[in-house]
């Protein structure tokens, strides 16, 4: 957030992938090779220990038995810029994975994908809500095929211990005061009532989507100073680790939170998936929930911060016609069928998938739980459009200032503004 799930996958087997993916099938007639099957090349990050690519690919051939997919595995650390490489070289690996909107917004703006507008119009868009997402001055150049969004984890065992009620639909400030009264300990032994990990998205993007006159792109951003307070006195109070430590230590959130280091971690959806399959594993038997994540005030509709992953189809692929069978297919409800039967949050929404989704074992059954399984709003996680990349390169670089206490919340805002303004707005 810019919540990116940070892998890492095989250079050897990316360089291999490569390699396959610029031999497979030739035609430029839809896609149908001269055995009359056709193999889509799919960019994707550490495909070993990312399993919703294979169980999407696994499905998608089932139902298309003469389309086959050929994964091109790159570093997940790289894998932006060797994405944008590929496709400034004139790359045709058919089908690019988009990871978050700030590289899609770089993709619409150079026309590097097929507009898809017409594929779009043929999907359900009333269960499909992160569509628009993806829409850009009436063109569409990618589909979702999963909508991440930020929740609080939470550990019932320690709440009841606690006795604190549980976290049904907490302000900001609730959770700072839940937080105190879950912390204990001291050295080693310190357990945290909460843990806010290191993106500045998990600061700025809460006022950003939860007030209603806060804008990423207009270089006003005196929205962020309440929330920058909040989680700074949290970190005084030492509720929560310090930015510092969390960063220098590398802090994992799922580790904070499955070894009972951290009572609350607000988090994308998908930490889900690691928690199920660690408690399958026998790694963690923690009693675990999900919530809402908080507002900034009580009785208001629950708007968490989020963004899709999706698939744009490369404008140099020679397959066009099979990689918008896949696009459809991913999108849709098989698509949503695959990849919610390993935990994945789809972006294709219904009672079915949802009913499915909480079907798997140890999931959750409370009725707090599938509540926050459906927030009422979505709103993007960071800067979106043209500008988006070089908003957001200034406003992490002053949230470090600002968290490490080198800079004051005012001092580091006023910077922001006054960088965004003059080096991004030109203004």
């Amino acid at each position: 957030m810019r919540m990116k799930r940070t892998l890492v996958a095989a250079a050897g087997m990316a360089a291999t992938a490569l390699v396959l993916a610029g031999c497979a099938g030739s035609p430029s007639d839809g896609g149908s090779a001269s055995n009359g099957k056709t193999t889509l090349s799919i960019s994707v990050w550490n495909y070993k220990q990312t399993p919703e690519f294979k169980a999407l690919f696994d499905a998608f051939e089932k139902a298309n038995p003469n389309i086959t997919i050929q994964p091109v595995d790159i570093l997940a650390a790289n894998y932006e810029d060797k994405v944008t490489t590929m496709l400034a070289g004139g790359d045709t690996t058919d089908i690019i994975t988009v990871k978050n909107l700030t590289d899609y917004a770089g993709y619409a703006q150079k026309k590097q994908f097929v507009n898809v507008e017409g594929l779009v119009k043929q999907l359900p868009a009333d269960k499909i809500p992160a569509l628009t997402s993806y829409a850009v001055d009436g063109a569409q150049y990618a589909v979702p095929y999963r909508q991440d969004f930020a929740m609080l984890f939470y550990n019932k065992t320690m709440f009841k211990n606690a006795g604190v009620a549980e976290p049904t639909n907490l302000t900001w400030d609730e959770f700072a005061s839940d937080a105190q009264k879950l912390t204990s300990g001291s050295g080693s032994d310190k357990v945290y009532g909460a843990y806010i990990h290191t993106w500045n998205s998990l600061v700025q993007a809460y006022p950003a989507a939860q007030k209603s006159n806060a804008k990423w792109d207009t270089g006003d951003y005196g929205w962020m100073k309440d929330q920058y307070k909040l989680v700074l006195g949290m970190q005084k109070a030492g509720t929560i680790m310090d930015w510092g430590t969390a960063s220098s230590q590398q802090t994992s959130y799922q580790t904070m939170f499955e070894t009972g280091k951290a009572a609350m971690v607000p988090m994308g959806s998908w930490l889900i998936a690691p928690l199920l399959a660690d408690k399958k594993a026998g790694t963690n038997d923690i009693d675990w929930g999900i919530a809402p994540v908080p507002q900034l005030k009580s009785g208001t509709k629950i708007t968490s911060i989020g963004g899709p992953t999706g698939f744009g189809i490369n404008k140099n692929s020679k397959h066009q016609d099979a990689a918008k069978k896949f696009l459809t297919f991913a999108a849709g409800e098989q698509g949503a069928d695959a990849v919610a039967s390993i935990g994945i949050v789809p972006a294709y929404h219904s009672d079915a998938i949802t009913t499915k989704y909480f079907a798997l074992d140890g999931m959750p059954q409370d009725d707090l739980s599938k509540k926050a399984f459906n927030p009422d709003v979505i709103k993007p996680d960071g800067p979106t459009g043209p500008n988006a990349a070089a908003i957001g390169n200034i406003l992490n670089q002053e949230h470090q200032l600002i968290m490490t206490g080198s800079k004051s919340v005012d001092d580091g805002i006023a910077e922001m503004e006054s960088r965004v303004k003059s080096e991004v707005l030109h203004q």
